[in-house]
């Protein structure tokens, strides 16, 4: 059975909505990242990257939320384009433009907006103009169609639903009027049956909430040293 390694974060929050999608049966493994739990001997074997998610399959291994998506959709055949070489190289070019631009100025968007040790403008300003400007790509290519890859609902809406449900936090609220096409697709997905039962995960078990001086450590472990001024 696939054990899929998570906490309540964007990209396992992805992972959850493909696996409640697909009805794959699967045993949930938290990972509590405020508790240190991601830099377990146990846990770095499975993911030397310390962060969440991963998916172990009997004796295979993958981690990153997007070659996680990528996996399971080549292992079932669901929530695929149709297989063509054209389709190929858009379905790859999608994941790696979310994985390498989305993902990435969302979080440091977030990160120097509420939990840097100072408020620096600069970086805040630099994180929120890419992550709204690659929002902002995705909502052209949704002015084309339904869904990112055309008209069939693939794992690149899942991927790009991850951390686009969540463009009040990373930007904020009024950036939806911006990005009509992709607050469609966001709420489109929202409606699905299977987004109630991902975001029901955080009924199973209750990770840590506070941000405490253990929590900070293990989080934020650039800042141990770290003075301000």
């Amino acid at each position: 059975m696939l054990k899929f390694y998570y906490n309540l974060g964007p990209n396992p929050t992805k992972v959850a909505l493909f696996l409640e999608e697909s009805g794959l049966e699967y045993e949930l493994v938290p990972v509590d990242t405020r508790k240190g739990e991601q830099f377990t001997p146990e846990y770095l074997a499975i993911n030397p990257n310390a962060k969440a998610p991963s998916l172990t399959d009997g004796d295979v291994t993958i981690f990153d939320s997007n070659a996680i998506l990528l996996y399971l959709g080549e292992k079932t055949g669901q929530f695929m384009p149709a297989d063509t070489p054209e389709n190929r190289g858009q379905l790859l070019s999608w994941l790696m433009f979310i994985a390498s631009g989305v993902g990435p100025y969302s979080g440091q968007s977030v990160h120097f907006q509420r939990y840097a040790p100072e408020k620096l403008p600069y970086a805040i300003n630099r994180y929120r103009f890419e992550a709204l400007r690659h929002y902002q790509i995705l909502d052209n290519q949704l002015a084309k169609s339904e869904y990112v890859l055309g008209d069939t609902y693939t794992i690149i809406d899942m991927a790009a639903w991850g951390w686009a449900r969540l463009l009040p936090v990373v930007l904020d609220e009024e950036s939806w009027s911006g990005l009509p096409n992709l607050k469609r697709l966001v709420d489109g997905i929202n409606a699905r049956p299977a987004v109630a039962k991902a975001l029901a995960l955080k009924e199973h078990y209750t990770f840590k909430t506070e941000m405490d001086a253990e929590s900070n450590r293990y989080m934020f472990p650039q800042n141990i040293d770290y003075k301000a001024g």
